[in-house]
Order: structure tokens, then C-alpha cells, then sequence
């Protein structure tokens, strides 16, 4: 199976979606974006597993499992424990395979922004002190920078194993394919599914 690209139709209205990519990728923005012209509902992975004091939640992976069961919906696909559960739901898997000078960029700066606004992400949670970049090897920023190639090594695999077959998966490469994805293939595909419902 070959990948769909920006201007490709996908074969089916989406109903249960994944958006996967390094972070700082826009996965969650897009995720967002997409259940919104779907009209189903979006849940970000990170405000399930993270608790206070950015304690893993015990009831993380029941809630995925919560969640993945329902008929349509919108998720990053993150979180090694989850993958399998959502991958077993979901009929397109969306991958932001943006260059890594790309991420990094967004990372930094969001990680910045949200540091010097102290803003509240999960469950009380702030970013650390900018200063942890060095001191804490899981940094967001050195975890970014390692990990950026492990996204497409998950999503060759996805499409090589039993899942390829069933699944639309769309690569997106930079911000332009992005909007031209949301407002070409994605948004007829939306309007096919309304029309299939009348």
C-alpha cells in the first residue's frame, strides 16, 4: 500500500482518526482542526496519561480503550500502550512527517511560550524551568530531537503489517500539504460522509 498524499481522495468518509508525529508537529492542532469539519469529537492523549505533579493517570489506558470504542472520533497516536488499542479502531492514520529544523522550531518556541505564560497544560501541570533542557535527559526538546525518525519507522510498519490494507494513511511533508490536505481530499471526504447520511 503506498501512501496518499496531499491532493489524493481518501477512499472513505473518516470516522476514527489518528494524527501521528514527532512532537512539536501540529498533532494536536490538527487533530482539533479535524474533528471539527468531521463534527466528531477530539481527545488530546496527552490530558489522559498525564495527572498532577505529571504522575501517569491509572486509568489511562481504560480510557483509551474508553474512547477508541466509540464510532467516530479524532486522537494523536501516541503513548506506546495505547497505539495497539487505537490502530485497532481507527480507518486513517494521518503522519506529519515534517522536517526536523521544522519541529524543533515549534517545539522550542512552544515550550517557551508556555513556560513564560505559566500556563496550566494538564491537570495543574506547567512546563518545567527552561533551564531542565540540560539537566533532564526526557526533556520534551532532547526527546523531539531523538525520537523524530521513530515516527516513520512506527507508520512504514503500520502500513507493511495487517493493518495496510485497511487503513487510508496520508503523509503529509510541511505546513503548505497540510492546509491543502484539510481543504481539498479531507473536506470532500467529509461532505461524501454528510451526504451518505442523509
Amino acid at each position: 500500500m503506498a501512501f496518499l498524499g496531499s491532493a489524493d481522495e481518501l477512499p472513505h468518509p473518516p470516522r476514527r482518526v489518528l494524527v501521528t508525529g514527532t512532537s512539536g508537529s501540529g498533532k494536536t492542532t490538527l487533530a482539533r482542526s479535524v474533528a471539527a469539519l468531521l463534527g466528531v469529537s477530539c481527545v488530546e492523549m496527552d490530558a489522559l496519561f498525564h495527572g498532577p505533579q505529571w504522575t501517569p493517570r491509572a486509568e489511562f489506558l481504560a480510557d483509551v480503550r474508553r474512547f477508541a470504542d466509540g464510532s467516530a472520533w479524532v486522537t494523536e497516536w501516541q503513548y506506546s500502550a495505547a497505539r495497539p488499542l487505537l490502530l485497532e479502531r481507527a480507518d486513517t492514520l494521518v503522519w506529519l512527517d515534517h522536517p526536523r529544523h521544522v519541529v524543533m522550531r515549534r517545539v522550542a518556541v512552544r515550550t517557551a511560550v508556555r513556560r513564560f505564560r505559566r500556563q496550566e497544560l494538564w491537570n495543574g501541570n506547567v512546563e518545567p524551568p527552561l533551564r531542565t533542557v540540560f539537566t533532564d535527559p526526557e526533556h520534551l526538546l532532547r526527546w523531539a530531537w531523538r525520537s523524530h525518525h521513530r515516527t516513520g519507522e512506527r507508520v512504514r510498519g503500520v502500513v507493511a503489517g495487517e493493518h495496510g490494507n485497511r487503513l487510508a494513511v496520508v503523509r503529509l511533508r510541511g505546513q503548505r500539504q497540510v492546509d491543502q490536505w484539510r481543504s481539498g481530499p479531507l473536506r470532500r471526504a467529509a461532505e461524501r460522509g454528510e451526504e451518505s447520511v442523509r
